[in-house]
């Protein structure tokens, strides 16, 4: 393209996500939910008036917020929701860090967070992981325009105790610092916790993973109403409709089962702990999972290598070539059939 056309236009290296193969294969790439939604999402999508789609979307998604509010015990006007998790954090960048100071996130974190900063032009810095991979809490006592961090950290499945969320909370009243939870219902307390002890507090969770809707694309923030009025400001600003109604209306029942929800997660941990004793019994090594994935490197393998030859085999786990990542694979906890299937071959390739 020409140099003058090219001139006005906004270039930036995007987020590439996880293969999505459209044959069978042993899917372990993407950290889905191995398990169906709720029965009652079935229910809404067999029964949905489908007549009603010819009219907008209830631009408030009043439902999900209601249910959202009563499930976490805080004001409809403390919960904001959005189209993922990816569109919730995109409005709270553009709404939040505005600063001339960089916002602060991990070296090794989830990769959208460089794309929204480079799209948006916020400046931001990023402090590296230590040796083990986790966060220096240290590194974030600084001054800075906003911080954001995902716990447990992905790709590393690393979850810090809500202590060491409030110690950096303690040290930045100034900024907003968002706690991106996504994987959290693996893992242990919600910073949700803190959110009436800090007003600089917003806290992003999905529908992605627990609740097994990815397809659905549901993501909400919880913090304090000053926040979210903030935040809806800028959605109606951007899109007064970002949630479709069958969204909408298939995330209530979501909410709403949480028997289906906590044995959901109860299954895929006991698949992770399980999986976590075989892959140690293989000599991989990997920091403490708490998410639903495994962060794992085998020292007498290398990763690209091994990466390709699980995918011949039409299992898919997730890759990413060099740095100090490099020698790592992300294994997504499939079903204990899928699990069984991935150690059947690993059990030959390490060993041969």
């Amino acid at each position: 393209m020409r140099p003058e056309l090219m001139k006005n236009i906004r270039t930036v290296e995007p987020y590439v996500p996880g293969e999505q193969p459209q044959h069978k294969v042993v899917k372990l790439n993407t950290n889905e939910n191995p398990y169906p939604p709720a029965p009652g999402v079935r229910d809404i999508l067999r029964n949905m008036d489908t007549d009603s789609l010819r009219l907008y979307p209830d631009p408030t998604a009043e439902k999900l917020i209601s249910a959202l509010a009563d499930h976490y015990g805080v004001g409809e006007d403390q919960v904001f929701a959005g189209v993922g998790s990816d569109d919730v954090l995109s409005m709270c960048f553009l709404t939040f860090f505005n600063s001339d100071r960089p916002v602060l996130f991990p070296d090794i974190t989830y990769s959208f967070y460089k794309v929204w900063a480079e799209l948006y032009r916020i400046p931001y810095e990023c402090p590296a992981l230590d040796d083990s991979f986790r966060i220096v809490r240290e590194d974030y006592y600084r001054e800075n325009g906003g911080i954001i961090f995902p716990n447990p950290n992905a790709p590393t499945a690393i979850y810090e105790e809500l202590d060491f969320v409030e110690d950096i909370l303690s040290h930045n009243r100034d900024s907003v610092v968002i706690v991106d939870e996504a994987y959290v219902d693996f893992a242990g307390r919600s910073a949700m916790e803190l959110i009436d002890k800090y007003d600089n507090l917003i806290v992003v969770q999905t529908f992605s993973k627990a609740r097994s809707m990815a397809g659905m694309r549901i993501g909400y923030a919880v913090s304090n109403p000053e926040l979210i009025r903030c935040l809806n400001d800028v959605k109606y600003s951007f899109n007064s409709y970002t949630m479709n109604q069958t969204s909408i209306l298939c995330g209530v029942e979501a909410v709403r089962d949480t028997e289906y929800f906590n044995e959901s997660i109860r299954k895929i941990v006991e698949t992770r702990e399980w999986a976590k004793e075989e892959l140690h019994r293989l000599g991989f090594v990997f920091p403490d999972a708490r998410a639903n994935f495994i962060f794992a490197r085998h020292p007498q393998c290398d990763a690209d290598e091994l990466f390709e030859a699980l995918k011949k085999h039409d299992i898919y786990v997730r890759h990413w070539k060099g740095g100090r990542i490099g020698q790592y694979l992300r294994i997504t906890i499939g079903t204990r059939e899928e699990m069984e299937i991935l150690f059947d071959f690993l059990n030959k390739y390490v060993k041969k």
